[in-house]
């Protein structure tokens, strides 16, 4: 264990179980909490001067610009290919075709490695170098394998990627690149996470799997700084985000709370409605909010185009309905033929090819509209999670249904 290192950059406090509010030490290398085995959860000293043009360094045009209110406590330790600072596009032509008069999207593809994973790894991998660790191991259902694999490499530690065996191959390719052991594995994620366990009984490497460790969830959450940010300090009335881990969900909405205590958003600014979109093919949070079970303990779910929604068991449900019903969102399921449809759709209205995550998101939005759960003067905000390039294997051949 490392002695805490005090800067006036990060203003890191403590770490809290997010079951049962424990305190555990930020200063050391953590995973889940001890005492229930949920995550652990970053706070931070949030009374000082409020402005944020005292606190965002705007020379750093990545999500560190932000530093202040991310765990990282000494620079020299930042691991960082420029992720973060991605734009918002707005829709028009879409938004026109289908009565929306406020339709944006922001593109998480346009991070290093092509999606939104690079903002956890990169915070994740700092602080594992920060604290000590030698290597790092993942379950993955694509994009967050590649991340840790190139943010290992970037921090000269070891990286072991467990991903399903179906993956497409792009994804594989790029994690040899970055000199990663891969292993591949029957099944979804859960039975790489299953494999991981065996792999690391020993405990030699730090298991990154979605929020078993603190810190992913942090720079996941720089989105919803950027988001405001962008926005002037405003914010969308809704905003719809594919959920399989549930990190980035759980991220924004941590931001948004964070920004309302330090003053940077209006009293009255309302937050929005968050709208977790996940695939019919794998949809364990659809079917725990409205009561088809419990919870998503022994959900089977089945292989889906959206590789990064393939997820049946998340560890973060509980948040994840908690920011549901804080928000007074809901959860849509999209169906694989609606992920193509609205691939083509913003690909040939706005010249933007988005990964089948970023398409369910579209989709999504036009159900609630059919449903009338949207109005069309709302603005909505879509998050597109990656670049559709690597999933190409999926989807090839089929542009035109």
């Amino acid at each position: 264990m490392k002695s805490a290192i005090t800067t006036a950059a990060s203003r890191l406090h403590e770490l809290h179980c997010a079951a049962c509010g424990q305190v555990h030490s930020a200063f050391e290398l953590q995973t889940v909490s001890a005492c229930c085995q949920q995550p652990l959860l970053a706070s931070y000293d949030l009374s000082w001067p409020p402005r944020p043009e005292g606190i965002i360094d705007q020379a750093d045009s990545s999500m560190w610009r932000y530093g202040a209110l991310l765990p990282l406590l000494d620079p020299a330790n930042k691991v960082t290919l420029g992720e973060g600072l991605t734009p918002l596009l707005d829709l028009p032509r879409l938004g026109a075709h289908y009565g929306f008069s406020a339709l944006t999207l922001k593109d998480e593809g346009q991070n290093p490695t092509g999606s939104f994973k690079a903002r956890g790894l990169s915070m994740a991998i700092s602080k594992a170098k920060e604290l000590g660790a030698s290597g790092c191991i993942i379950p993955t259902a694509g994009n967050a394998g590649v991340a840790m694999a190139a943010y290992c490499a970037r921090a000269g530690l070891r990286a072991t990627v467990v991903m399903p065996r179906h993956t497409p191959e792009a994804f594989k390719e790029e994690c040899y690149w970055y000199g990663a052991q891969v292993e591949l594995v029957d099944g979804l994620i859960n039975d790489c996470a299953a494999r991981v366990r065996q792999l690391n009984a020993g405990g030699e490497l730090l298991d990154i799997s979605t929020l078993k460790e603190p810190y992913r969830l942090e720079g996941k959450k720089t989105m919803g700084y950027e988001i405001a940010e962008q926005l002037n300090w405003q914010l969308p009335d809704v905003l719809l985000y594919p959920a399989g881990g549930g990190t980035g969900l759980i991220g924004i909405w941590k931001a948004f709370a964070e920004m309302k205590a330090l003053g940077w958003l209006a009293p009255e600014t309302r937050l929005p409605r968050m709208v977790a979109v996940q695939a019919e093919n794998c949809r364990p949070l659809y079917d725990t909010y409205f009561g088809h079970q419990s919870n998503c303990h022994a959900y089977q779910g089945r292989p889906t185009l959206a590789n990064g929604l393939a997820v049946p068991r998340p560890l973060g449900e509980p948040l994840m309905l908690r920011v549901l019903r804080e928000s007074q969102g809901t959860v849509v399921s999209v169906s694989e033929e609606a992920m193509l449809e609205g691939m083509r759709e913003l690909g040939q209205h706005e010249g933007l090819f988005v990964a089948p995550e970023g398409a369910a998101v579209w989709m999504a939005a036009r159900q609630l509209q059919a449903q009338g759960w949207l109005r069309a003067d709302e603005r909505l905000l879509l998050l597109n999670t990656g670049s559709a390039q690597k999933y190409l294997s999926n989807v090839v051949g089929r542009a035109w249904g």
